[in-house]
């Protein structure tokens, strides 16, 4: 296929752009190019292959716009690990590991909406959970946020700290996939983190709605059972706008929140079920 020769071609020109690109300047480089890279194989077409369900997908783009960033990697870090949703895995030398997720929103992307993104962590490889940077992009808003020795960017542009407000005042994004709304334990701990929010929405990307959090553009974040991928470049972005992001464990999963503090313990106060709950719920109006 034309694009083929046109990637390695561009792979090549990529890594040769950025020998001396610090890991910041890199990580926003990679997302930006892996995201467009996919964008651009969406509109020649594409084939999708099914993974646990209808609704997790595969396409001929997120195993190219991985195997970019896994080739760059080799080249430009090549002593860092690698860890990728589509199988890019690389072992650490220096105790550094770069996160990969070429598409994440690969349903909404595979159905030709505009929500999905690139994205992309520097953790420690020893506890994953401390993320060195994170970048994620959306090519249908050309717009990339990017995290950096405790400072959130928006296309290169500092951007505010989050503000303090409830869970009643804002939004949430969520997600709970269907097959889990009929396991009792995690829909109903679910529905008691979420009852009390100004409005929620499912859209279906969470690194996008990270960045939207980060952003301070909606509240909060939540979902359970996220990979590394999916949650360590958010985690990021919501950290260096001040805000917070944590696990919490209840109903049998592992839940991640995100938000600023006030709206984090909300949500986590709920998840755990103290005494709020046997207070009868006021209607909302």
């Amino acid at each position: 296929m034309p694009w083929i020769m046109g990637r390695m071609t561009s792979t090549a020109q990529f890594i040769e752009a950025h020998r001396e690109s610090d890991d910041a300047a890199l990580a926003a480089a990679l997302v930006k190019h892996a995201g467009q890279l996919a964008l651009r194989m969406r509109e020649e077409g594409l084939t999708t292959d099914y993974k646990t369900s209808v609704s997790d997908v595969v396409t001929e783009a997120d195993r190219a716009a991985e195997a970019f960033v896994a080739e760059a990697l080799a080249a430009l870090r090549a002593d860092d690990g690698v860890v990728g949703e589509e199988g890019a895995a690389r072992d650490s030398a220096t105790g550094r590991t770069w996160v990969i997720d070429p598409v994440d929103g690969t349903y909404n992307f595979s159905q030709g909406s505009d929500y999905f993104c690139s994205a992309i962590a520097l953790t420690d490889a020893a506890d994953t959970e401390r993320v060195r940077l994170g970048a994620v992009h959306r090519p249908a808003t050309d717009t990339t946020w990017l995290a950096t020795q405790g400072v959130l960017t928006v296309n290169g542009e500092r951007a505010e700290g989050l503000t303090g407000a409830s869970i009643s005042e804002k939004a949430l994004a969520t997600y709970l996939h269907p097959t889990y709304m009929r396991e009792d334990a995690v829909r109903d701990v679910w529905l008691r983190a979420v009852r009390d929010a100004a409005t929620i929405r499912m859209w279906g990307a969470g690194s996008i709605d990270l960045a939207t959090v980060a952003a301070g553009q909606i509240g909060g974040w939540l979902q359970h059972t996220v990979a590394d991928w999916d949650w360590l470049p958010g985690k990021a972005l919501v950290e260096a706008a001040g805000g917070v992001a944590r696990k919490v464990d209840a109903g049998g999963v592992t839940w991640c929140v995100a938000g600023n503090a006030q709206i984090v313990q909300d949500i986590t106060t709920r998840l755990v079920g103290h005494e709020y709950f046997r207070r009868r719920p006021r209607p909302r109006t």
